[in-house]
């Protein structure tokens, strides 16, 4: 099986959390609850309600374990998807399969909004490492930042968190997105740090949309802004993190990069880099190529070019 026909399997790919994390995506594309203001996917087109069995755990696990074969180097197996994984009716299935197939980590990366119910936390429990997100501090920050379902509780959802934190034995690495002029002055960063202090958590991580966000209107703290909150909050901004370099199995240059920004978008200098790494002696056909696409999005943020496969 060519990496292109791989349906479930992406990366690995740098993650400033989890080293190189080979990606699981048990859900399809923009499958999610939430249409966060800051997301790199883009917009949500239509939220999600209900879990489903989007597709077969076997399926998924004999892709893994094909894969794996290749004896591909990672550091982190992790369940995330282009959307929200707990959407996924067979996690904790798909959990158990996983960690029979590798002795690194298996993680989850989620938004937390279904963490209420019961099930989806005993799915969760099966995972090495959990990390949930909480980006606002009450209900009306929480539809401007996350944008979730309208039947969607904040105090429900942070209660549910709050359970998770103290029933999972693995490690929970929490996660808080600050944007500019939402969540980012002092006296939202009280209200978070007073959250904070009945969720049980090993780490605390402080990103910012590095990456271009689903609204042109976002913008991401300055760096003393990032660095005050993370002191503050007593976690770790990730911007001061290291990434590690991208990498693909594909042969092809161009298909590789398709590959990556069809769940992760990439600047014009990673692809560079990237394209450097792969000994590419013809750098200026691939970006022609990405500009002529359709299907590939470019967006102009922060002084540098983005590219994202949206079709």
């Amino acid at each position: 099986m060519r990496m292109q026909e791989y349906r479930h399997i992406f990366g690995p790919l740098p993650s400033r959390r989890m080293g190189l994390s080979l990606g699981v995506s048990p859900v399809p594309k923009k499958y999610c609850n939430y249409s966060c203001v800051y997301c790199q996917l883009g917009r949500t087109p239509k939220l999600q309600k209900s879990k489903g069995m989007y597709f077969p755990v076997a399926d998924i696990l004999a892709e893994v374990a094909d894969y794996l074969k290749s004896g591909v180097n990672f550091d982190v197996l992790t369940v995330v998807g282009e959307g929200e994984p707990t959407l996924y009716e067979g996690l904790g299935e798909l959990l158990t399969g996983l960690k029979k197939l590798t002795d690194k980590p298996v993680a989850v990366i989620t938004n937390s909004a279904l963490l209420p119910d019961e099930e989806v936390r005993q799915a969760l429990a099966k995972a090495d490492i959990v990390m949930p997100s909480l980006d606002a501090y009450d209900d009306a920050s929480f539809k401007k930042i996350n944008r979730p379902r309208k039947e969607m509780s904040f105090d429900e959802i942070y209660q549910g968190l709050v359970t998770f934190s103290r029933e999972f034995q693995g490690q929970l690495w929490l996660e808080i997105m600050l944007v500019q002029g939402l969540n980012d002055d002092e006296a939202s960063l009280l209200k978070l740090k007073g959250l904070l202090e009945k969720i049980r958590y090993d780490r605390l991580f402080v990103n910012s949309p590095v990456r271009p966000p689903a609204e042109g209107w976002v913008k991401e703290p300055d760096e003393g802004a990032l660095e005050r909150a993370a002191e503050l909050l007593g976690g770790l901004s990730i911007s001061k993190s290291a990434s590690p370099d991208f990498f693909s199995e594909v042969p092809d240059h161009y298909e590789a990069i398709l590959s990556i920004i069809k769940r992760h978008p990439m600047n014009q200098h990673e692809i560079s880099s990237f394209l450097n790494s792969r000994d590419c002696s013809d750098q200026e056909q691939v970006f022609a190529q990405l500009e002529q696409n359709p299907a590939v999005e470019t967006v102009d943020y922060k002084g540098y070019r983005t590219y994202r496969l949206v079709k």
